[in-house]
């Protein structure tokens, strides 16, 4: 149709095919938008369970040594989240690490801030964080999941908004008379 309209100098052929393009493109935006918001919801769920089978594998892999990624990882969430193993601090007794250091003690991370002398020894529970970091970690990422939900969900609305604007102004424009010549009686305007 475009290169009709080109070939033939109709340029309400080469108008109609920009449309055309422009409605598949946007089209196509918005049912992945649509597709996005409904997989966000339907896997919202599935979380939980994808986060415990990670950190059970993540916590097996600690081993306190600080060029170890999930090492880092592990104390950086429970440095940031306030939290010490999956369910509390218990959870470390579990530990390959735990038993390799035979001193009774968790990871330095699962000391609460307004500890200054913790050790991470289980001797004083009162100095560690009690609260497990899998809860907050699903959390988390839930709160992240239905930011991007609404996020979609609104640029969803001002396209529809957009395409309905849009709708207007060509209805109004069929009824406009037809544009005039600037130029009139030889004069410019």
């Amino acid at each position: 149709m475009g290169q009709c309209g080109i070939t033939s100098s109709k340029t309400v052929l080469v108008f109609l095919n920009l449309i055309f393009w422009f409605v598949i493109i946007l089209l196509l935006v918005f049912v992945t938008e649509v597709i996005v918001v409904v997989l966000g919801y339907v896997y919202r769920a599935k979380v939980e369970d994808e986060v415990d089978r990670s950190i059970q594998k993540v916590y097996k892999t600690y081993n306190g040594t600080n060029p170890d990624a999930a090492s880092r990882a592990i104390d950086s969430v429970q440095r940031q989240l306030h939290c010490c193993g999956i369910h509390n601090y218990s959870d470390w007794e579990n530990t390959d690490w735990f038993k390799e250091t035979k001193n009774q003690s968790v990871p330095l991370s699962c000391c609460r801030e307004t500890a200054s002398s913790c050790n991470g020894s289980l001797a004083h529970p009162s100095n560690l964080y009690a609260e497990g970091c899998e809860a907050l970690v699903v959390k988390k990422l839930q709160e992240i999941m239905m930011h991007v939900i609404w996020a979609a969900l609104a640029f969803a609305a001002i396209q529809l908004l957009g395409v309905l604007c849009a709708c207007i102004v060509l209805c109004r424009r069929t009824r406009d008379p037809a544009y005039e010549l600037l130029i009139s009686g030889g004069a410019y305007a």
